[in-house]
C-alpha cells in the first residue's frame, strides 16, 4: 500500500504477479523476529500490523471489492491475542452471556486464581458456581484442564492439527478453534466460514441474491488463500461499518 494505493509487483523467480504492501510482513523488527512470520510446515504467521497490510493489499489487488471495504474501513488492526488455557478457557467463559457477564464472571475467576488447568481441577464445583460458571461451563472447563493440550506445541502445529487437536474438547467448537488459530497463534489462512457476521458481509460486499452458507463461504473463502485470516478481519470491519453492529467479540 503506497499513499494509500495497491501496487502490484513481480515476484522474483516466480513470475506470476504478488500484491506486497509498503509495510511488509517483515518490517516489525529484527531478522530473528522475521523468521518467525513463516513456519514451516505452517505457513504465514501474522506477527505484526504489516502482516496484515501486505494481506489487505494482496486482497485488494485480487478483488476491487475487497479495495472498496478497505476504502470504507480504513487501515486493519493486528488483533493479536495470547495463546494458552487461559484464553480457551476464557473463550468457554464467554459461550451465551453478555460481554458484561463473561468479563464479570472472568473478573472474578482470576481473582479467585481460577484460570489455569491445575487451579480448575483443584477447585470444588461451589468454588467455580461462586466465580459464575454454570454447570455445564463447570464441566467444560473442567475437561479443558483433563486434555493436558500442549500448547506450546501448537504453535507449530498445521492450521488442520490445531483444530483438530481443539474440537476434541467438550465446549471446544469449530468457531472457538478457528478463532483461536487465527487470533492467538496468528495463522494467516484460517477462515470461520460458519461466523453468521461473515457471512452477511460477504452478502452485502459481494451483492450475493442471499446470505451464503457454510459450505459456500468455504467456497468463496478459497480464492482468498493464502490471506483467508486477513480476508475475515476485512469482512468483520466491514460489518461493523455497514451494519453498525459489532462483528466479533
Amino acid at each position: 500500500m503506497r499513499n494509500g494505493e495497491y501496487v502490484e509487483e513481480q515476484a522474483s523467480g516466480i513470475g506470476v504477479p504478488i500484491t506486497l504492501s509498503f509495510n511488509s510482513c517483515q518490517s516489525g523488527g529484527d531478522v530473528a523476529s522475521e523468521v518467525q512470520t513463516f513456519l514451516p510446515g505452517v505457513g504465514r504467521i501474522i506477527q505484526y500490523d504489516g502482516c496484515v497490510s501486505e494481506g489487505a493489499a494482496w486482497l485488494a489487488a485480487q478483488d476491487s471489492r475487497f479495495a472498496r471495504a478497505l476504502e470504507l474501513t480504513g487501515a486493519l488492526p493486528l488483533r493479536r491475542r495470547p495463546d494458552g488455557f487461559a484464553e480457551l478457557l476464557s473463550a468457554i467463559v464467554s459461550q451465551q452471556v453478555s460481554v458484561a457477564s463473561a468479563n464479570a464472571i472472568w473478573t472474578r475467576m482470576k481473582e479467585a486464581e481460577l484460570t489455569g488447568p491445575r487451579e480448575i481441577l483443584a477447585a470444588t464445583d461451589d468454588d467455580l458456581r461462586a466465580a459464575g460458571l454454570s454447570r455445564q461451563k463447570i464441566r467444560y472447563a473442567r475437561a479443558l484442564a483433563d486434555a493436558r493440550i500442549d500448547f506450546k506445541a501448537l504453535r507449530g502445529a498445521p492450521d488442520a492439527e490445531v483444530i483438530a487437536t481443539l474440537v476434541q474438547v467438550p465446549g471446544i467448537g469449530l468457531w472457538t478453534a478457528e478463532i483461536y488459530a487465527m487470533f492467538s497463534l496468528g495463522r494467516a489462512d484460517v477462515f470461520a466460514h460458519g461466523d453468521l457476521a461473515l457471512q452477511e458481509a460477504a452478502r452485502v460486499l459481494f451483492e450475493l441474491p442471499a446470505r451464503p452458507k457454510e459450505r459456500e463461504m468455504r467456497q468463496m473463502a478459497e480464492a482468498w488463500s493464502p490471506w483467508r485470516s486477513v480476508a475475515a478481519r476485512i469482512l468483520w470491519a466491514y460489518y461493523r461499518v455497514a451494519k453498525d453492529r459489532e462483528g466479533i467479540r
